[in-house]
């Protein structure tokens, strides 16, 4: 075959591939090499100044241990005087301007310094201006010198069959790019923290990516990579990042408030079954069913009632309880929502003002010994939640403190240790005491339920 035919055949074959990808979503144009062969590179080359590696100093697990925090102790045993240990992951620039880089929790999690390096390998001593355990989102701040920032895209626009480009640089390997597609969409049940919504990609997403962006063929960032499925850590082709928009929300408090305030709608819900289906009229399974609603909350004020299907959060779709607590979860206190709700075959407009947290007890609680700079009461007659959930409650958390930085609050209402109910401080205490690699803590906050991880 003639080669000039063969590279017009080729290029014909990129721009059906190209123009697949970008259907409906987006308006990329195929790009060539020298040599008329399809390529990444110019999108690639555009996007990775502002993908950045983090390098942590985080505390020993040693320095926990009273007895080597005895100076005469460590110097017998001929120890240093400051025990450190390294982590690294990767980092996103969303704001030249101000220097903003996103990053998951667990990468800068008990980090006491964090060194940001660009990919022209300059480094910057990194601020943490905040960080959400719930989403698994951080953020940093470092000093805005010459920055390149990613434009954030739309997540909410992501359709399964969208290329994708996954993007790290792990510490001593220098920067990562993988390529694929959204595999799915609103994945749950991870385990990860609390507010679930991940995109699914077969993308490789290793650990030292963690952090890092998952772009669009515009390349507009849609998601943070955060979560891998595989053996002792390793990428079987199943890769999850927190979509874009999340962590846009997750970026705006925190840059307001320093953490994402979380309020109180005053519900309780519940996925649909078939059965629910059959039984509500509904035509789908998507939506999210109301449960309960607690008097006099702002649901209540609004006219929720048990049984209403909610479809729609201020008029965009809801597919699941977890989609509408994950967005519930990231609507400001004081700021007014709209609900779209089913309810004996009408569609019926709500609207309501999120509240802010109830406060439940006056109390100033007990200290724990293995969470340093927390204390809780247990939940006795008449406080509102007597008779109503069984736990302690967080009647204050020192900032900085180590509870703090595992992201418990005031007001959480902690209910578990280990997937084990614990009702007593006694309880707790002596599940805490038997968790000597870290243990997982089951809390309530203010509607939703969160899983703590402390290491």
């Amino acid at each position: 075959m003639h080669p000039g035919l063969i590279r017009l055949l080729w290029r014909a074959l990129a721009a059906m591939l190209f123009v697949a990808a970008s259907a409906s979503v987006y308006a990329a144009q195929p790009q060539f090499d020298g040599r008329g062969l399809p390529t990444l590179a110019p999108l690639v080359n555009e996007v990775t100044p502002a993908v950045v590696n983090i390098s942590v100093v985080t505390r020993s697990p040693i320095e926990d241990n009273p007895l080597f925090r005895d100076p005469f102790f460590r110097r017998f045993f001929n120890l240093p005087d400051r025990p450190r240990e390294q982590a690294a992951g990767s980092g996103v620039i969303v704001d030249a301007a101000r220097g903003y880089v996103l990053t998951n929790h667990h990468v800068i999690k008990d980090a006491e310094q964090a060194i940001v390096t660009l990919k022209d390998r300059r480094q910057f001593q990194a601020k943490l201006v905040g960080t959400d355990p719930g989403t698994d989102i951080a953020v940093l701040q470092i000093e805005p010198q010459n920055l390149t920032a990613l434009k954030f895209g739309d997540s909410d626009t992501l359709q399964v069959g969208d290329y994708v480009i996954a993007i790290g640089n792990p510490f001593g390997i220098g920067q990562t790019v993988t390529s694929g597609i959204v595999s799915a969409l609103g994945r749950t049940g991870l385990s990860v923290e609390g507010y679930e919504d991940f995109i699914q990609t077969d993308a490789s997403i290793n650990p030292g990516n963690s952090g890092g962006a998952l772009v669009n063929m515009r390349g507009e960032l849609v998601g943070i990579n955060s979560a891998i499925i595989g053996p002792a850590g390793g990428n079987v082709g199943i890769g999850f990042a927190v979509p874009a928009n999340m962590a846009r929300a997750v970026l705006n408090q925190i840059a307001r408030y320093g953490e994402v305030r979380r309020g109180r709608l005053g519900i309780e819900m519940a996925d649909l079954t078939p059965e629910l289906a059959k039984k509500l009229g509904a035509a789908s399974l998507d939506g999210a069913l109301i449960a309960a609603v607690q008097s006099g909350s702002p649901a209540d004020k609004a006219g929720l009632r048990e049984g209403d299907l909610v479809v729609a959060l201020n008029g965009r779709a809801i597919r699941s309880v977890a989609e509408l607590r994950a967005r519930l979860g990231l609507t400001p206190v004081g700021e007014e929502i709209e609900l779209r709700v089913n309810r004996g075959g009408a569609t019926r407009v709500l609207r309501t003002r999120i509240a802010a947290p109830q406060e439940v007890t006056g109390r100033e609680g007990q200290a724990v010994p293995q969470l340093p700079g927390m204390k809780v009461v247990e939940i006795e007659r008449g406080s509102p939640l007597y008779q109503r959930i069984q736990g302690l409650i967080v009647t204050a958390v020192e900032q900085g403190s180590r509870a703090w930085q595992a992201g418990f609050r005031p007001g959480d209402i902690i209910y578990g240790v280990n997937r084990k109910r614990v009702r007593t401080l006694a309880e707790f205490q002596a599940a805490l005491r038997g968790a000597e690699r870290g243990f997982a803590v089951n809390l309530l906050r203010g509607d939703f339920n969160i899983t703590l991880l402390v290491r």
